[in-house]
């Protein structure tokens, strides 16, 4: 909002310096993330920036780091990069497996977590739902409580099932989820769960239920009217809480140190072992190409919200 020509002097301070200490906390926040970001160019092997980089030298920036993602650990750089040569790096390149695996168990806790946090959702939303807040407590736990509580519990559960569930008579037919991709998937379906359940839940609250019982007079049954009426005006709620969920999966760590097993690499799992066993600026390429995944997603979370809020006729601010 501009500064109105009648202000007078205590609020004409009081604008500029509201403006200047949001600047200042969004540079707090950004940089450190922004700063990786030309550290990735470095031609050299070093997480600062030499000489060469600070007066914009071209000698001092190089994209071999991001080579390096294509071809670490085997694969051969000096040689044509024809057809077999990417299928090579398709196979045999840590960080694109490492990437299929966060894509794939990512689509997958996605999905499973879209469907029962929007199912929670729905549930919650009803008025007669009793207990509705100490349920809704519960189920965004995990967002609450500390990862390295969740990754411990979940590890504990995932590696002996069946001891937990022997009172169902079940445990002859369960198996161990620990170190197989189900039990990741599942892990990070846990973690991605509050966040669909609180995007739907607020798409939820400027429903107009009155859509629904004029359907249901009309004679459509319960599933007609879920997937015909509810479901559309909802869903960019759903897609958004879908897109947290995936980027949760994506970024998720501790989760996986505790539950994957050692050839189950994670994007997040691979910069660790990095870090931890040999500190390359190959990782500051990564944390560039997730920096700018994330931002795509989170322009696309931004576009819904925006759609959702038309479609429920209110007008944003």
């Amino acid at each position: 909002m501009a500064l109105p020509t009648y202000a007078d002097p205590l609020e004409k301070i009081w604008y500029y310096t509201y403006r200047t200490i949001c600047a200042l906390i969004f540079i707090f926040l950004i940089a450190p993330i922004l700063i990786v970001i030309p550290l990735s160019f470095n031609a050299e092997p070093y997480f600062t920036f030499t000489q060469k980089m600070l007066s914009f030298d071209p000698e001092g920036y190089s994209l071999r780091w991001y080579d390096l993602l294509l071809t670490q650990p085997g694969v051969p750089a000096d040689v044509p990069r024809d057809a077999a040569w990417w299928a090579r790096v398709w196979n045999e390149a840590a960080w694109i497996n490492a990437a299929k695996n966060s894509v794939i168990i990512g689509f997958f806790s996605t999905i499973v977590a879209a469907a029962l946090g929007t199912l929670a959702a729905l549930g919650l939303s009803r008025p007669e739902m009793p207990y509705r807040r100490a349920i809704m407590a519960v189920l965004i736990s995990p967002m609450i409580v500390p990862i390295i509580i969740t990754a411990t519990g979940l590890f504990f559960f995932y590696s002996n099932p069946c001891a937990l569930i022997s009172w169902t008579g079940l445990d002859q037919q369960c198996g161990r989820l620990a170190g197989t991709y189900f039990g990741v998937v599942l892990a990070h379906a846990t973690l991605g769960i509050p966040f669909v359940i609180i995007t739907v839940t607020a798409t939820l609250v400027g429903f107009d239920q009155s859509l629904n019982r004029a359907a249901m007079s009309l004679g459509a049954s319960p599933t007609t009217t879920f997937f015909k009426i509810t479901m559309p005006l909802i869903l960019p709620g759903v897609i958004s809480g879908a897109l947290f969920a995936f980027v949760t999966s994506f970024d998720e760590v501790v989760v996986v140190l505790f539950v994957a097993a050692h050839d189950q690499q994670t994007i997040p799992r691979q910069m660790w072992n990095g870090i931890r066993e040999q500190i390359s600026p190959a990782i500051l390429s990564v944390a560039t190409i997730l920096v700018i995944v994330s931002v795509g997603l989170l322009a696309m979370v931004e576009l819904l919200r925006r759609r959702s809020e038309r479609l429920r006729g209110v007008t944003p601010h």
